[in-house]
């Protein structure tokens, strides 16, 4: 008869059988690679501050930028962008009159301060995948439209719905009689344009610089020195110092990448 055998101890922790240990969480996915951007504008302020914010993100870059239309398509054939991001407003050929050239290129998300009705929907009508007027979203706003318009997911800011719902009551046919507004006898409505400043002025003029401050803000956000800024002002650069803390108090930053991009509109 066999002796009985010892009952078989278990393996201590740790023990291989010759197999690689197998590690106890999947290793974590590869970041996407950022998205390519175009920045179309003919502010070179605007582009400056566009590029800087966008160009310090992992997840967004800038790889050309552009002065009007035709500058944009050329720079979109060069360079293959996933998104367009396309100023309405530019000497030569316009936003809208190059939009239809580009939508066959890549998504465009047009980013402006124009917000006339007629313009927002001359603009979808001809293929944007978005409108976004300035000072009404922030970084992270614009970036998740960006991508969202990539995906063929539209995006539009409040000021660009706002004239998009005014066209269509407009358009509608009345189903009940409405009291027209009473005028003067000397005087005629205004047109609407007069009533509603523009976005870029109404925005930054809450921000209250004086008219020296907003011209050195503007020089830092196109990402000029103080030196370069002092050369260009004819001042000293202990006199640009003084004017930048008053900014900073102001917009209640501490940087300059900050105060750029709330003057910018996109924090």
């Amino acid at each position: 008869m066999r002796p009985a055998m010892p009952p078989h101890a278990p393996d201590p922790p740790g023990a291989s059988h010759g197999a690689a240990p197998r590690p106890e969480f999947p290793p974590p996915a590869p970041a996407p690679p950022p998205l390519r951007l175009l920045v179309a504008d003919d502010n070179p302020v605007v582009r400056a501050g566009l590029t800087a914010l966008l160009s310090g993100r992992a997840d967004t870059t800038v790889v050309a930028e552009a002065r009007d239309g035709r500058e944009a398509y050329e720079a979109a054939v060069r360079h293959r962008p996933d998104v367009i991001l396309l100023d309405v407003r530019m000497p030569g050929v316009d936003g809208i009159s190059a939009l239809p050239h580009l939508v066959g290129l890549a998504p465009v998300m047009m980013l402006t301060y124009s917000h006339e009705t007629e313009t927002v929907r001359e603009a979808l009508r001809l293929g944007a995948g978005g409108y976004l007027v300035h000072g009404e979203f922030t970084t992270e706003q614009l970036v998740r439209a960006v991508r969202d318009v990539r995906e063929g997911r539209p995006h539009v800011t409040p000021g660009a719905a706002r004239a998009l719902l005014h066209d269509l009551r407009s358009s509608a046919p009345a189903h009940t009689p409405v009291q027209p507004p009473v005028f003067s006898a000397d005087s005629t409505p205004p047109p609407l344009s007069h009533v509603q400043p523009s976005m870029g002025h109404s925005f930054r003029s809450r921000f209250r610089l004086s008219t020296r401050e907003a011209e050195i803000m503007d020089l830092i956000a196109s990402g000029m020195t103080n030196q370069q800024i002092a050369a260009a002002c004819f001042i000293s650069e202990k006199t640009v110092k003084n004017h930048i803390n008053r900014i900073f108090a102001k917009l209640h930053t501490t940087t300059r990448s900050q105060a750029t991009a709330k003057w910018l509109g996109v924090a």
